[in-house]
């Protein structure tokens, strides 16, 4: 371990930790550009192969960034798709960036550190930096934006300068050190661990996007919302935020083990797919989609007596064309990511004819991350951990979420040396409760095969 971070893991205050050097370089999870290729007519893709621990140099910074040292991180999907190189290997988009010279000539890189969340400790600030400061408390964003493009200002989301930090950018968040700009900080949650406020910023502020935002399905009281996937990072999110919200959760699991989990947390009606015949190697033709779709319905209406006002689907070609068809009249199927397939098959006569609308949604612009994060500084969120790795094993990790054998978040720490530290409210962490804040710690994970996806 480096001067810094022996100084911080210490109790080091900020005035010592400025006056330490930052290290040349530092431990982080990468891929490199010289294994792309390397799964080429390879059906199982395993991440562990792709996916190294080792030293990196540390970059300068830009005037209007920090250096934070990451004390906790956590494993997205991004992170597959990075150690696949799939669908695209993520190289490309940073000899892009470096194209356009200046700082960004940084990012192009023969290697790249991935991870698209973060909580920890600020350790440097840029001479351009104003609202933050060494010693402060942050979780990180995924999303960078261009504040000098108009678009940016209308919502972060929609300038073509918007990137996802740790895919499309280099530096992410699965290491000891990440580099960051400023307009990523939010403030950490003083009664979460670092694991717990880790795995929290990407999944739960694209689920608030998505349903509460008035960018995405704008959920209300007494709404019937379908949630696909609903124990995995967004669907686990989505049913806290339904509930919240005063509308019915309905969520779609792929297994009993996880639809017991899913009933823990709270959600009103749970539907294991394999109970309406979903699942298998049967081909998902136009007719077989209409036929789960009109059980679907059937269960759904059983229940709650009425069709669902939402779906929420980040599922993707498995189940699309069933969102399309299962939601009301009028209803709204709001989407982001394909975790099956990007390619989206529907009878559009169901999506016209009734007046259906479908919202794409991406990720959070900052004002939608600072009201997601406020709600877990409140207590009203609550996140999802169900395990944690050590750095070293970060590929094991990221394994896990491939196979889908995993339920909420898959929590990885960084220079925290071991899990529960970082609380400095503890007060209101004993206030909330340590079973409500942790749903899913007292479950196993459930041991899916390749094939199967909590669809």
């Amino acid at each position: 371990m480096d001067m810094l971070a022996e100084a911080l893991i210490g109790g080091a205050g900020p005035e010592e930790l400025e006056k330490i050097d930052l290290p040349d370089e530092y431990l982080a999870a990468h891929i490199r550009a010289a294994d792309v290729g390397m799964f080429s007519d390879v059906e199982d893709k395993d991440v562990r192969k792709s996916l190294h621990v080792g030293k990196v140099p540390m970059p300068e910074i830009a005037p209007d960034e920090v250096v934070v040292a990451v004390m906790a991180s956590s494993i997205n999907y991004n992170t597959v798709w990075s150690a696949t190189f799939e669908p695209v290997p993520t190289f490309n988009f940073l000899e892009r960036m470096g194209r356009q010279g200046g700082w960004d000539a940084r990012h192009d890189l023969p290697y790249q550190v991935v991870g698209s969340d973060a909580a920890g400790v600020v350790v440097r600030v840029g001479a351009g930096v104003r609202r933050w400061k060494v010693g402060d408390h942050v979780v990180v964003s995924c999303v960078q934006v261009d504040d000098q493009e108009p678009a940016t200002h209308a919502d972060g989301m929609l300038g073509s300068g918007q990137r996802i930090w740790g895919y499309e950018t280099n530096f992410g968040g699965l290491a000891h050190y990440t580099v960051v700009r400023a307009s990523q900080l939010l403030p950490k949650a003083g009664h979460l661990t670092w694991e717990e406020a880790a795995g929290v910023m990407l999944t739960a502020a694209t689920s608030y996007r998505m349903l509460v935002s008035d960018k995405g399905a704008r959920i209300k009281q007494g709404d019937i919302v379908l949630i696909w996937g609903a124990t995995g990072g967004l669907g686990a999110f989505a049913v806290q935020m339904v509930k919240n919200a005063g509308g019915i959760p309905i969520g779609v699991v792929s297994s009993e083990r996880k639809a017991e989990t899913l009933r823990r947390l709270g959600c009103d009606v749970v539907i294991n797919r394999q109970e309406i015949g979903m699942g298998g190697d049967e081909p998902l033709t136009p007719e077989r989609t209409i036929e789960l779709g009109k059980r679907l319905g059937r269960a759904i209406r059983a229940a709650v007596g009425e069709d669902p006002h939402v779906v929420f689907d980040y599922i993707g070609a498995a189940t699309f064309g069933i969102s399309v068809f299962v939601v009301r009249r009028g209803g709204t199927v709001v989407t982001c990511g394909s975790s099956t397939g990007y390619q989206h098959q529907f009878d559009n006569r169901y999506l016209w004819m009734n007046l259906k609308r479908i919202v794409g949604s991406h990720a959070a612009n900052l004002h939608e991350q600072a009201e997601c994060n406020r709600l877990f500084r409140l207590g009203h969120l609550s996140p999802i951990v169900s395990e944690v790795h050590p750095l070293a094993d970060v590929a094991e990790a990221a394994r896990t979420v491939q196979l889908n054998r995993h339920i909420g978040k898959v929590g990885v720490l960084g220079l925290a040396p071991e899990e529960g530290l970082g609380v400095t409210d503890p007060e209101l962490r004993a206030r909330i409760g340590v079973e409500k804040l942790n749903p899913l710690r007292r479950i196993e994970t459930d041991p899916a095969p390749l094939t199967e996806r909590d669809s």
